[in-house]
């Protein structure tokens, strides 16, 4: 929205739109002395001369409009004092204004005379300054003559207190549960692969091999004859499900035995009914061991360990050689059946992957809230500028001292001869645009003879500035400004919309813009920022507070 000022020719005739323009300067005038009355601010100590090591009190009391956030200085703002203690701010209500009472407790430990500085509080949007200080440290002053001597008194032996350092604790558990932790992942490792690299044997060097292992076991020692003939039966019967028959595992031992006798009449089985009825008996004998509690002698156990061996090699025997066709459908099913088992595993990996990643997510959006963990993810432009190491630099002359979290950099433009004749010097530093998510702008001129700068000029041609980037609807605040180096200026604030010519989306942007006039020159400082972006107002006013000009003393 522009606004038009009508000038007349006859500078004697005063136009209503002038009369309403001072009414309008006068009501803003009241308003801002009746904003600065809304919030005091006072500091005082309890004593401006201690001796070494006493303390000093340091006391801010704040009267301001309950809707206002109040931000007391913390950290040692206070030096060449030390704060030995902040204590916890005292509030009190009175109707719609708060009474905040902040205190600090202040030392030094060496004599002489020192200056408390002035300490910035933050009220709202406004910044105050409280006055400085000057204290005295005194030394102790001792009378040797007067104080009574006394013979250093021998060493007295105490009880150590019990500290249990949580620390140490934690490393001498951690460790070693940690060593056993890998320990054991490496033997369960071990036996997964040891178990893979049988199961990928030939069933009859599997049976064979298994045997052994009962061999080796000396379960008919430890009389567990139960699993010893478990083990026994299962070894035939997983053999014989793999060579001849796929149901032998869960089959009873007549049902199995029927089925032998089937493949033997069929011709598919080339076996001797001798056999069939060894393996009948042992299997018969396993079944008594397993569910009846039998226990036969150890001679008849190891002859029947021997009846297994010898079924297992006729039956090895009597299967008749694959021909070329089943041996090339067994190799393809072989090679089908591994790439499932490894598709599966892939999947239920992936799946348990996926899993952890969203539990952890979960846990992380509900702790630091989803934003955060999405610009954290994906990547932030304004955040990456926030958490990135900031650079501080001098930029033109007079010098303007600024950190930035990138370097700025000089505009060049030279000067026209009307330029020349009024300026000895007209330098401007930049990082971004007004179109993207940050925009900061440093200018400095200097001028060729002394020159009294009049910023309330600087204020009222920020709309033609706004106006000429692209900006429209703008609103226009300013206030006093005072950096903590005491640099003194005008802070002109608000908002604007301005269009993108690529893709026609009207932004809301906010801007900050401070105004000085040091040593005859001119100093401009101007960030503008997206509205909506979450990270760059904290961006822009960390700017802000970082301005300081070199020449102020």
């Amino acid at each position: 929205m522009k606004n038009y000022e009508l000038r007349s020719k006859n500078k004697a005739y005063v136009t209503p739109l002038k009369v309403v323009r001072g009414m309008f300067f006068i009501i803003s005038l009241f308003l801002l002395f009746a904003e600065e009355g809304l919030a005091q601010v006072t500091a005082t100590i309890d004593s401006t001369s201690i001796e070494i090591g006493e303390e000093i009190r340091y006391k801010m009391q704040v009267e301001a409009d309950s809707t206002e956030i109040v931000v007391f200085p913390e950290g040692q703002t206070f030096s060449p004092l030390e704060v030995i203690e902040s204590y916890t701010t005292d509030t009190t209500k009175n109707g719609n204004r708060f009474s905040l009472i902040k205190e600090y407790a202040l030392t030094q430990f060496d004599s002489g005379q020192y200056t408390i500085p002035r300490q910035k509080i933050a009220i709202g949007e406004r910044v105050f300054f409280t006055d400085s200080m000057k204290v005295e440290v005194r030394d102790v002053l001792v009378d040797t003559t007067k104080q009574k001597m006394y013979e250093i008194k021998p060493l007295v032996e105490v009880d150590a207190p019990l500290v249990i350092n949580w620390k140490k604790w934690l490393l001498w558990i951690g460790i070693p549960l940690l060593i056993l932790g890998l320990i054991a992942f490496f033997i369960l490792r071990r036996k997964k692969k040891k178990a893979a690299k049988e199961e990928e044997l030939p069933p009859y060097e599997r049976a064979m091999l298994a045997l052994q292992k009962i061999d080796e076991s000396h379960l008919l020692e430890q009389d567990s004859h139960k699993e010893y003939y478990s083990q026994l039966s299962d070894t035939a019967r997983k053999y014989i499900d793999e060579e001849v028959y796929d149901h032998a595992m869960e089959s009873t031992t007549d049902e199995l035995i029927e089925r032998l006798d089937e493949e033997i009449r069929s011709g598919s089985l080339n076996l001797d009914k001798h056999t069939i009825d060894e393996l009948k008996t042992v299997l018969k004998t396993a079944d008594m061991a397993k569910f009846a509690k039998s226990k036969p002698d150890i001679g008849t156990a190891k002859a029947d360990r021997s009846v297994i061996e010898r079924v297992i090699n006729e039956t090895k025997e009597a299967i008749p050689e694959p021909t070329e066709e089943e041996l090339l459908a067994d190799e393809e099913y072989r090679r089908t059946a591994a790439l499932k088992k490894q598709r599966k595993k892939i999947i239920f990996g992936s799946i348990a992957g996926v899993g952890v990643i969203a539990i952890t997510l979960g846990i992380f959006i509900i702790i630091k809230g989803y934003d955060l963990v999405k610009d954290t993810l994906l990547g932030h432009p304004t955040k990456e500028l926030a958490e990135t190491e900031w650079i501080s630099s001098a930029y033109g002359s007079p010098s303007v001292t600024i950190s930035t979290p990138k370097v700025l950099i000089r505009n060049n433009f030279k000067l026209t001869e009307e330029q020349k004749q009024i300026l000895k010097g007209n330098e401007t530093f930049v990082y971004g645009s007004i179109l993207s998510n940050f925009y900061v702008v440093v200018t400095t001129m200097s001028y060729q003879k002394e020159t009294k700068v009049d910023l309330e000029k600087a204020v009222e041609g920020v709309v033609g500035y706004l106006e000429g980037q692209g900006g429209k609807n703008i609103t226009v605040k300013n206030e006093e400004y005072q950096t903590l180096g005491g640099a003194k200026g005008i802070k002109v604030f608000g908002n604007f919309d301005v269009k993108n010519p690529i893709d026609k989306y009207n932004k809301k942007c906010e801007y900050m813009m401070l105004n000085f006039g040091e040593k005859g020159g001119f100093q401009q400082i101007t960030v503008i920022y997206d509205i909506e972006d979450r990270y760059a107002k904290d961006v822009a006013q960390r700017i802000i507070n970082s301005v300081e000009l070199r020449t102020t003393k």
